[in-house]
């Protein structure tokens, strides 16, 4: 070899090592550049699970704010805990960028000051300190704490995405930088290869041929090196894009998803299953099953061990919509879960793990059971109905006589208590036919503008000598006027019949609250309450401190009859009652208890337009008798005979009929009459109130006196009378009948 291939050779040698020193500097700078990468990943995945943790906060304050159970404050204190650690070690994470950790130290009392009245706040609530909670909201700082938290890490949040982008940038020139050295180095070795090659001049055809080939061979290397690196960063941007997009919706999804391994660890879990199933990745599902009681969708039938979802899918069962009810034993809510379940299989066929899907169905299998209940409630209100009217049918001719009897047996004062105590029965039985028809709602409502809280404030007055000395009543009432659009006299009935309820919850005393408001219920309120309208309501709510109810108890408190009182101190007809007067009223009515804490029952009536309504109060009169003429249509032979000997007791000329086809022969005939006095309900195919249509068209200005043991469609529409309508229910006095006589022919009491 000559001095000058020598020297070409050396040179050769020394750049080679140059290329291989650049190609370990360059491999080390790849391996910085990667592991920068995974910092900033897990620096983002801090900043989100530090949001989560805010955002657990904020909602399990809100939570014991709405409901006030423990479940939604050993949560918050849980969380509130992580949040001063999380901030901690998040700024040792970012130690290197000043800009981030000034950002870090300028949000991290900012969120802990939102902490801190997210704790103020639920403290305030528990000791029920409306004036502080008044006080703390006024403030109105929470949110602006939490939206500017918010910000700033959506600020830090974006600056690492910068960082990581850069950092990807930087990791892919490394890459191609560390290629093409790579390649370089390979050139310069095929180079010196052919100047050793050249000093064989045995060989210089076959080296001539090499060379030829391995330059065409390194020419296909660079083009695919070239095209690999290409597709690579292609196939690295597609992967960290479909990545991002899995897990977006992983996070995103309503449904509770777990992945557990064979042994039942959770490997893997979304936020809807920590917040739904309180499942995270780490735990295992055989500790868990000890924290509630599981049933089958009855809700009474205990789910054994082995028909759990999580063993059924692990032996290779896969399912549907499994349906089950978890009760935590920490207190909360039961849960009404559908359950779907996959097994996952290795190479051999083998589970090695599942795939559980958790739907929440509580909320839909709760709106299922109000509708059945309300269905029931309407099957038993129109059933009650039917029987009404012939109970006040002969209910009319037992009070009517009785009450003759008691008159006519003035000098036998033994016989007339005897005949005292049948008229005394016979009212206490008009009483319950009028709370069963309150519940069915077939009552005749006179509603009007009522002031709401004059009229409370009136209802007061007249509790505090029916409740006692140990019952403390107190009124809670929204400034300004408010009106409802009801019936005054049964409004006063139903708050009488909550707050004897309420007395008898509370045997050695407590407190009783009336409390008014003004409140809009919305869509979601409406769906998720079977016949509930959404719109503006006046909303009247009656609370106690006494023993509660039980979830069963509160399901059936509105059927008739239904009581937890002992025998004989309780008709189990006043929720009834106040159930029927406000859905025949056009609201709604709900019940919020818990045992051995108290009741909260909230009506929320139709608002009022225009100014309240204000009548006077009719002094009760003597019975007045006439001489006109009474055509008395009734189907029922007693009730017929007793209305018309009263009539005639009081001076009237009677003519009678039992049904409308008779009525109207007798109309044809020519008979003279001046009133015409008509059951509603009558046999022969025509109502009372189609009949005085007829007779109506036949003698223009006919007067018409209804009377009927429960009102239908025939006069009362959505629970009120029609207009110019008069009704006399069923059963009735001599009096009164007289009065009703009086005012219908046109003079006398309220003509």
């Amino acid at each position: 070899m000559i001095p000058t291939q020598r020297v070409i050779f050396g040179a050769g040698l020394a750049i080679l090592l140059i290329i291989a020193a650049a190609s370990i500097a360059l491999d080390v700078k790849s391996r910085s550049d990667a592991a920068w990468v995974n910092h900033t990943a897990q620096v983002q995945k801090k900043i989100s699970d530090l949001r989560v943790l805010l955002r657990r906060a904020e909602s399990a304050a809100r939570g014991y704010e709405l409901y006030r159970t423990p479940g939604f404050s050993n949560e918050f204190r849980a969380v509130q805990a992580s949040i001063a650690p999380a901030l901690a070690d998040l700024k040792r994470d970012v130690r290197d960028s000043p800009d981030q950790v000034a950002l870090l130290e300028g949000t991290e009392p900012l969120a802990l000051r939102r902490l801190e009245i997210a704790a103020t706040a639920m403290r305030l609530r528990a000791e029920n300190d409306q004036a502080g909670i008044a006080a703390l909201n006024s403030k109105a700082e929470g949110r602006g704490l939490m939206d500017t938290v918010m910000a700033n890490l959506d600020q830090l949040s974006a600056e690492e995405e910068r960082l990581l982008a850069e950092r990807s940038r930087d990791s892919r020139r490394t890459g191609i930088a560390l290629l093409g050295i790579d390649v370089a180095g390979a050139v310069l070795i095929l180079l010196l290869v052919t100047l050793v090659m050249r000093e064989s001049r045995r060989a210089t055809g076959e080296l001539q041929s090499s060379l030829e080939q391995t330059q065409a061979a390194k020419a296909a290397l660079e083009e695919a090196v070239a095209e690999r690196t290409e597709h690579l960063v292609t196939a690295h941007d597609e992967l960290r894009l479909s990545v991002n997009v899995l897990q977006s919706t992983f996070r995103s999804m309503a449904e509770a998803v777990l992945v557990i391994d064979a042994e039942g660890n959770v490997l893997l879990s979304n936020p809807a299953a920590e917040r739904m199933l309180l499942h995270r990745a780490g735990m295992n599902l055989s500790n868990l099953r000890a924290l509630s009681d599981v049933f089958h969708g009855d809700g009474v039938t205990p789910l054994e061990a082995d028909a759990l979802p999580s063993r059924r899918v692990l032996r290779g069962e896969q399912f549907e919509e499994l349906e089950m009810i978890v009760r935590p034993h920490s207190g909360d809510p039961p849960r009404h879960l559908m359950i779907s379940g996959r097994p996952m299989r290795d190479g051999q066929g083998n589970v090695s793990g599942a795939v559980l899907v958790y739907h929440d169905a509580t909320t839909s299998r709760e709106t299922e059971r109000q509708l059945h209940q309300s269905q029931k409630l309407d099957a038993i209100g129109k059933l009650t109905g039917g029987v009404a009217h012939d109970f006040n049918n002969m209910l009319t001719v037992i009070s009517g006589n009785t009450e003759t009897l008691v008159e006519s047996l003035k000098d036998q004062p033994e016989l007339q208590r005897t005949a005292r105590l049948i008229d005394d029965a016979a009212e206490r039985c008009a009483e319950l036919i009028q709370h069963l028809l309150a519940f069915a709602r077939r009552q005749p409502l006179e509603p009007r503008n009522v002031e709401i809280n004059a009229a409370i404030a009136d209802i007061a007055k007249l509790l505090r000598p029916t409740l006692g000395e140990q019952i403390q009543i107190e009124t809670v009432l929204e400034q300004g006027p408010m009106t409802t659009h009801i019936d005054p006299s049964r409004l006063t009935n139903a708050v009488l019949n909550m707050a004897i309820n309420a007395r008898d919850a509370m045997p050695n005393g407590g407190k009783l609250l009336l409390e008014t408001h003004r409140v809009v219920l919305d869509e979601a309120y409406a769906q998720a309450n079977a016949d509930v309208a959404p719109g503006p309501y006046i909303m009247l709510a009656v609370s106690d401190t006494g023993t509660g109810m039980s979830v069963e108890t509160q399901q059936k408190a509105f059927e008739p009859f239904f009581t937890t009182k002992e025998v004989g101190k309780g008709s189990g007809l006043g929720l009834s009652m106040v159930y029927g007067f406000v859905k025949q009223s056009g609201g709604h009515i709900k019940i919020y208890s818990e045992e051995a804490h108290g009741t909260t029952i909230k009506l929320y009536l139709p608002p009022g337009e225009g100014m309240a309504e204000v009548t006077a109060p009719i002094a009760p009169q003597a019975a007045e008798g006439g001489a006109e003429t009474i055509f008395v249509v009734e189907d029922d032979n007693l009730v017929r005979n007793f209305v018309t000997a009263q009539l005639q007791s009081l001076g009237y000329k009677t003519v009678a009929a039992s049904d409308a086809r008779s009525a109207l022969e007798l109309i044809a005939t020519g008979q003279k009459f001046d009133l015409l006095f008509t059951d509603v309900v009558i046999p022969g195919g025509m109502s009372g109130r189609e009949l005085a249509e007829k007779v109506a068209a036949l003698r223009p200005g006919l007067k018409v006196l209804y009377t009927s043991g429960y009102t239908d469609n025939a006069i009362v529409h959505h629970g009120k009378l029609d207009d110019g309508v008069m009704l006399l229910t069923k059963p009735y006095r001599r009096n009164q009948l007289a009065e009703m006589i009086r005012k219908a022919l046109g003079r006398g009491a309220g003509a």
